[in-house]
């Protein structure tokens, strides 16, 4: 028998890598939609829960609409109103339904489950995402449709690629940032709850929910420009109503920039939950300080 040379072996590596990527991003793809689906089924499986995250949103949109119809403002900026409270329901579902969602697990016992998987915790997390963001859209969409015809209002839309490129740009970002607090919350626990109690009246102010966002200026703007949402929002405005409302920067600016934050967040958060899962199989914790 003759000996193998390395000139013949050296072709099965990259064809063994190659399978192995193919099994992995296998495994990714299956991890993701079995998380993303449970998402789904229970946000539609108790119909109260779709009447108070719709009903209840539309009532808070309802107070700022008929402020501007007192004002006797455009009725521009009654659509203005009707789109933050949609978009608001996504900052909602990422502070509460991603960011929080792995604290959930460890006090419901299935951290663990999660951290011993094949898959990583990115798939797992991006599962929650995706099955989020589907159930969100719905009731996002129903009070958007409702607010409109309660208020009658019209949309002018300048260029409908360039919207669903700045939306779904600004909600891959939001996503990845609800990654990266996620990580957090396993780090500072109560500390991180707190914060979030906090932050969230003020980010639907700072995000122009309800009132143009270069109202508060072009410092507080810039500051508010870290939120997604903020720049998301401000991006479909000019492309919904074009020459009305005062602008942050140009919608094609905008979009740029969250094409960055994309890339920003969405590594981040592959970086933070690297490091959850590494402290977690090394060190045996998670927070920064025994409990």
């Amino acid at each position: 028998m003759t000996a193998l040379t390395p000139s013949t072996a050296a072709p099965a590596r990259p064809a063994q890598r190659g399978r192995n990527m193919r099994a992995g991003l296998r495994l990714g793809i299956m991890t993701m939609v079995g998380r993303a689906y449970p998402r789904l089924v229970a946000a539609n499986r108790e119909p109260d829960w779709i009447f108070y995250e719709v009903a209840l949103p539309l009532l808070q949109i309802c107070a700022f609409a008929l402020v501007y119809k007192a004002l006797h403002a455009p009725q521009q900026y009654i659509g203005l109103v009707i789109l933050g409270g949609g978009m608001m329901a996504f900052w909602i579902n990422v502070l509460w339904s991603m960011a929080a969602q792995l604290h959930w697990e460890r006090q419901s016992g299935n951290l663990e489950l999660y951290l011993m998987a094949p898959a990583s915790m990115l798939w797992i997390l991006a599962g929650m995402a995706i099955g989020g963001m589907l159930a969100t859209a719905v009731r996002a969409t129903a009070v958007l449709i409702l607010g409109s015809l309660i208020f009658g209002v019209t949309y002018n839309v300048v260029s409908y690629p360039l919207v669903i490129l700045a939306f779904l740009f600004s909600l891959v970002a939001l996503y990845g940032l609800g990654s990266m607090l996620a990580s957090l919350y396993l780090l500072y626990n109560r500390e991180v709850w707190a914060i979030q109690e906090v932050i969230q009246e003020p980010v639907a102010l700072l995000t122009g929910s309800y009132v143009p966002v270069a109202a508060l200026g072009p410092y507080v703007g810039a500051f508010a420009a870290l939120i997604p949402l903020t720049l998301g929002l401000d991006a479909v405005r000019q492309l919904v109503f074009p020459h009305l409302l005062p602008t942050l920067l140009p919608a094609g600016l905008e979009i740029a920039i969250l094409a960055v934050l994309v890339v920003v967040f969405c590594g981040g958060a592959a970086w933070s939950l690297n490091f959850i899962e590494r402290r977690a199989k090394i060190q045996g914790k998670l927070s920064l300080k025994w409990q």
